[in-house]
């Protein structure tokens, strides 16, 4: 594991100049479009560092400037390095990156110039949760809703998912998407200390250490954007305690 972690998220939109939905029978599910017409609007980040205590919550850059938003991640990656935590993150969010820089001509030097962010079978570099915890596609079913709520966190029962995002966004409502998006963020990285704890990086007192801080410099959110999920945690579940 490198020094620091990169808790990771993106909420994304169709590209309207790539994708067309298709017309629909009354009853029918739209299909999920494919990853290269995913335009990224947020980028959501928990940063911890080597001791695992909190950096920062926030998004990187702005939505109406993908460019510059995809950018600044890359030049923050490129120097930084850390180990990057996401929840599904080698089936989207980082192919949704690699692609929409594609598109852009931002330069993924970080990405493809180090072997670590690319290998699946590795905690160092990309460690993505979804695909550990299910034994890299051995079990189905394990969303993060459900990983969550294992936990003692209540997933996605805030009202908002990501079925939403489309809506939202088209209503100018940027904000809600953001807080859905670092709630997703949050719990990661909840789960990812969980995660440290079960495969034996930390022993339960660690844990529990790391996790109440956690849990603590969330709740002093100045801007409150946490809020309702703290409120729905199960806090004695969360942090073992008896």
């Amino acid at each position: 594991m490198r020094d620091t972690v990169l808790v990771l998220d993106i909420e994304t939109v169709p590209d309207p100049e790539l994708y067309v939905p298709p017309e629909m029978r009354a009853g029918e599910e739209r299909p999920f479009p494919p990853p290269y017409v995913h335009r990224p609007i947020v980028i959501g980040v928990l940063w911890l560092d080597a001791a695992l205590e909190f950096v920062r919550l926030g998004v990187v850059g702005h939505h109406d400037d993908e460019a510059a938003m995809l950018d600044d991640f890359s030049q923050f990656m490129e120097k930084n390095k850390p180990t990057l935590v996401t929840w599904n993150g080698r089936a989207f969010d980082l192919p949704v990156i690699a692609l929409r820089c594609l598109r852009h001509g931002v330069p993924l030097r970080w990405f493809y110039r180090v072997r670590d962010y690319r290998y699946r079978y590795s905690e160092a570099g990309h460690l993505d949760l979804a695909d550990f915890l299910s034994e890299h596609s051995a079990t189905r079913g394990l969303s993060l809703d459900a990983a969550a709520h294992l936990i003692g966190l209540p997933g996605k029962s805030g009202g908002v998912d990501g079925s939403q995002v489309q809506g939202l966004f088209n209503a100018g409502q940027i904000d809600a998407i953001r807080n859905y998006c670092l709630s997703d963020v949050a719990q990661t990285a909840f789960l990812y200390l969980r995660y440290r704890l079960v495969s034996g990086h930390l022993d339960r007192a660690a844990y529990q250490r790391a996790a109440t801080a956690l849990f603590e410099r969330l709740q002093a959110d100045e801007e409150h954007r946490l809020d309702g999920l703290l409120e729905r945690t199960d806090r004695k579940r969360l942090l073992l305690r008896d």
